[in-house]
């Protein structure tokens, strides 16, 4: 089974934002979006080409150096740390605050897919399982039980469903969603509140489903008229109230999208040019639990399975005794992690966390806690300065993370020498080739030679990861840039000249 294309990348801004496309690149990077987003838009345009002339190993420092002058980026906090890639002792090209703690923004998925890969293997699944009181065409009771799979979707529950019909169930008294694996809160108190309903800051619980988001694709019409909506999964629409203020516009004209969501109702604003290409939207369901029993008892209903009673969702364990009659499987980690870093999804970062805090503390009462507890001592045994990390969530995307460059080389050292370490660099974005750096650096030496993770937040913009000069030693590097006064434009620019100079890194 392969992982659904994510519907809900656009997984790290903090700030949302309608930005016009006629406006100057500089202008609209207030919007701070990682990735085009469902609720806002944004076109990067290709790097400039540079120069294929190397640099010595030994030069790496004056001319990094001479980049964070030029550009400003020395009256940022700014950590950077470069290192030769391999066993043993690494040679340090440049650093600059690498033992400083700053804030990562979605470079922290760098620890969270890292720490999962070591714990769990390339290979490890998760299940979700549905039991009955006993076996036979009525049941008292039929009890879904979740393990916070990130890529289960409407097919994969229906496929439940027709396990069940298979096994003769036709009466079901009642419905019960358990949601019991994951403990604590669903959405992390350190994240936002203006956030809460966006699909890529959704709640994280044992019961997810589509991502725990509704979602839409927006399609331009004729000039003038509204945007068709379509909705991803066409069985939403019977439950949420549409409200489509959108338009289509000219194609020389901006464009924008703005989704708000409020009770049942999902309002749509902005506009689209004719002609352009369609554009994903979605929002973040309040109650992810019921939405999958809700969904679960319609299809159900579909199969001539009937439902007596009310559903439930419980947060206590399942009593001894219940028959398996269906369950499905997730894509390996391999796959989930090739999603949570290419197109830095959120709810899958957050999702495997929660599952590292659960094996690491099954009687712990707070999965994200325990989570990020184990992200740490799965990590410091393998060499990584435990003082570097200081997270509360494992995307990212709360403000209060703060990561040293120093602990992300670290990181990115010792994964390499991982039995999976190819199934690691393949989940990276490659720089102009791939997931959230398909649009940077293209043109560049860095194009198809870079493999990282980005980061952006409001006032931080990050990127870790390798780098394998076609003339020079393979590179391990950090760079995180928490500022002030400078666009976010200006600062991704300067990094990604700083980057360019490590592509261009030859053996002398």
């Amino acid at each position: 089974m392969n992982t659904p294309r994510s519907r809900f990348a656009f997984v790290s801004p903090l700030l949302v934002l309608a930005v016009s496309l006629n406006t100057p690149t500089a202008a609209i990077a207030s919007t701070n979006a990682e990735t085009a987003g469902r609720s806002s838009i944004t076109r990067l345009a290709a790097e400039p080409k540079q120069a294929p002339t190397g640099i010595c190993p030994a030069q790496v420092g004056s001319a990094l150096t001479q980049i964070i002058t030029r550009s400003g980026l020395g009256q940022t906090r700014l950590g950077v740390l470069v290192q030769t890639q391999g066993t043993g002792r690494q040679q340090n090209l440049f650093a600059r605050n690498a033992t400083t703690l700053l804030i990562p923004a979605s470079n922290n998925k760098v620890l969270t897919t890292a720490a999962a890969l070591q714990r769990l293997g390339a290979s490890y699944r998760i299940r979700t399982a549905v039991y009955g009181s006993t076996t036979g065409p009525t049941l008292e009771t039929l009890r879904i039980i979740g393990q916070g799979d990130p890529s289960l979707t409407t097919p994969q529950l229906n496929s439940l469903v027709q396990q069940v019909s298979q096994k003769g169930v036709r009466q079901v008294g009642q419905l019960i969603g358990d949601d019991t694996y994951f403990r604590g809160p669903a959405t992390n108190p350190n994240w936002d509140p203006s956030d809460l309903t966006e699909a890529y800051a959704a709640g994280i619980n044992s019961l997810i489903l589509n991502q725990n988001a509704i979602g839409l694709t927006l399609v331009p019409q004729r000039v003038g008229q509204p945007l068709q909506a379509r909705w991803d999964d066409p069985t939403d629409a019977s439950d949420w109230i549409l409200e489509n203020r959108t338009v289509t516009v000219s194609p020389s004209a901006g464009e924008s999208l703005d989704t708000v969501r409020s009770g049942n109702t999902i309002r749509l604003g902005g506009q689209l040019r004719a002609g352009s290409e369609s554009e994903l939207v979605g929002v973040a369901v309040p109650n992810p639990g019921n939405y999958l029993v809700g969904k679960f008892r319609k299809l159900l209903t579909n199969a001539r399975i009937a439902v007596t009673n009310s559903t439930l969702v419980k947060l206590t364990p399942a009593p001894p005794g219940l028959v398996e009659l269906a369950a499905v499987e997730s894509p390996p980690l391999s796959e989930l992690l090739f999603e949570t870093n290419q197109e830095s999804n959120n709810v899958f970062a957050e999702a495997l966390l929660k599952t590292l805090g659960r094996l690491q503390s099954p009687a712990s009462q707070n999965a994200t806690d325990s989570g990020v507890a184990a992200v740490k001592a799965i990590l410091t045994p393998l060499g990584v300065n435990p003082n570097g990390i200081s997270t509360v969530d494992g995307s990212g995307l709360a403000v209060r993370n703060r990561i040293s460059p120093e602990a992300l080389v670290q990181t990115l050292q010792v994964i390499a020498q991982n039995r999976d370490a190819a199934v690691f660099r393949r989940s990276l974005p490659v720089a102009g080739v791939s997931g959230t750096l398909k649009n940077r650096f293209r043109n560049t030496a860095a194009q198809g030679v870079v493999f990282a993770k980005t980061g952006t937040i409001t006032g931080v913009v990050g990127l870790s990861g390798y780098v394998t000069p076609p003339n020079g030693p393979p590179l391990v590097f950090s760079i995180l840039a928490n500022y002030s006064g400078l666009s976010t434009t200006d600062v991704r620019s300067a990094v990604d000249q700083m980057v360019v100079v490590l592509a261009r890194v030859r053996s002398c």
